[in-house]
């Protein structure tokens, strides 16, 4: 392989990352413009986001274990196939069920594609850099946050809501050329990170437990962070607008930060995500009535919430019992299992007390994924293991 092919391939896998994570969470800017054109509800059309979560959190799992022995180019190029047609599919859609359908279907193959990228990308390179594979694979998925969704909602509001979804499908295709050409071909169990460099199953445990934890306690606010900004907050609409883009911002700042130091200090790198989202949402309940306090609580939870989940897939690659395609795609699905969680466990609370609850729950069970986290490092060096 020429010394070219790595980091073209790398950013083939970083676009894919970007478009399938701009096709996930596309439908919540173009709401209004579905609803309208197909004639549903909006519930129905919050619908594409919620069932496509559930189906990568349910699917993960399963895929991974029946793809394991097929080589990961023809994976690969197979997943990005169904993106490219199931974006034109629903860029087609003349009927909501269909439109779900197309969903449903990209929703599968973005379920084995987070399994299958990170050990194809870090297995390109060298293993002193593979922090930094998985960092810039973090990065290029929190930019469609950030860049992705903002703008494929624009393009949406200047043409038709059609015209964002067929955009997906062209930059599918050039990730799918690019991998289709340049990805050798080799049986699964001898890519070179095929399974974890330190395989410990305790750890395995413990950082599965920390994501989900981590996860539901962020989704339980963050679900609802709309109200927060504006009952409790004061913010203007136009202000929270404006801040969910420093959100984004700040999460993928967190992002970059993190993974400049992930190579070395892998395990603090969890910790201090975790912990920071922890101060975060339970600084916006204490404080978050004063709008400056209210915005440094928000970017610290911003800040955080992409580095644990970028923490968690690489200490996946560190720690995996077994293989590695299989310990990212539970990782994957018990954090998607989170985010479904965390959004009901909001949804119970926000009746019975004001939204300010449901950043109390959430601190709590992050706090919760700390003391885990903390609590297993503590149990390995009492039994003599380094964790």
């Amino acid at each position: 392989m020429a010394s070219w092919q790595g980091p073209a391939v790398l950013v083939a896998l970083m676009l894919a990352a970007f478009t399938f994570n701009t096709a996930e969470n596309l439908p919540v800017g173009l709401l209004e413009l579905i609803s309208k054109s197909l004639r549903v509800s909006l519930s129905a059309v919050g619908l594409l986001v919620t069932g496509y979560g559930l189906t990568v959190a349910v699917a993960s799992l399963p895929l991974a274990h029946l793809t394991r022995a097929v080589p990961r180019r023809h994976v690969l190029t197979a997943l990005l196939t169904v993106l490219v047609v199931s974006s034109l599919v629903a860029a087609l859609a003349t009927s909501y069920a269909l439109l779900l359908a197309a969903r449903l279907l990209t929703a599968l193959a973005q379920a084995l594609f987070w399994a299958v990228m990170g050990p194809v990308a870090v297995g390109l390179f060298a293993p002193e850099v593979r922090g930094r594979v998985v960092a810039a694979l973090s990065v290029a998925g929190s930019l469609a946050l950030v860049l992705g969704v903002p703008a494929g909602t624009w393009l949406g509001r200047q043409s038709d809501w059609q015209v964002p979804l067929a955009m997906l499908a062209v930059l599918g295709l050039f990730s799918l050329v690019t991998i289709a050409v340049l990805l050798p071909t080799s049986p699964a169990e001898e890519e070179p990170a095929a399974y974890g460099t330190g395989p410990d199953i305790r750890r395995f445990g413990t950082v599965l437990a920390t994501g989900t934890l981590s996860a539901t306690g962020a989704f339980t606010g963050y679900t609802y962070l709309v109200t927060f900004l504006g009952d409790v907050s004061g913010f203007s609409p136009s202000a929270v607008s404006a801040l969910f883009v420093a959100f984004g911002v700040a999460c993928l700042a967190g992002v970059s930060i993190t993974g400049a130091v992930l190579d070395r200090f892998p395990r603090a790198a969890l910790t201090a995500a975790v912990a920071t989202q922890a101060v975060g949402m339970l600084g916006l309940y204490a404080a978050g009535a004063h709008p400056v306090a209210a915005v440094v609580f928000l970017a610290l939870m911003g800040g955080a919430l992409g580095p644990v989940f970028m923490a968690t897939q690489n200490e996946m690659l560190r720690c995996a019992p077994g293989r590695t395609d299989l310990a990212l795609a539970a990782n994957s699905g018990c954090y998607n299992v989170g985010i479904a969680a965390g959004a009901a466990i909001g949804g119970v609370i926000l009746p019975l007390a004001d939204v300010r609850g449901t950043f109390l729950a959430g601190g709590l069970l992050t706090a919760g994924a700390c003391a885990v986290l903390m609590g297993g490092r503590l149990l390995w060096r009492g039994r003599g293991h380094v964790a």
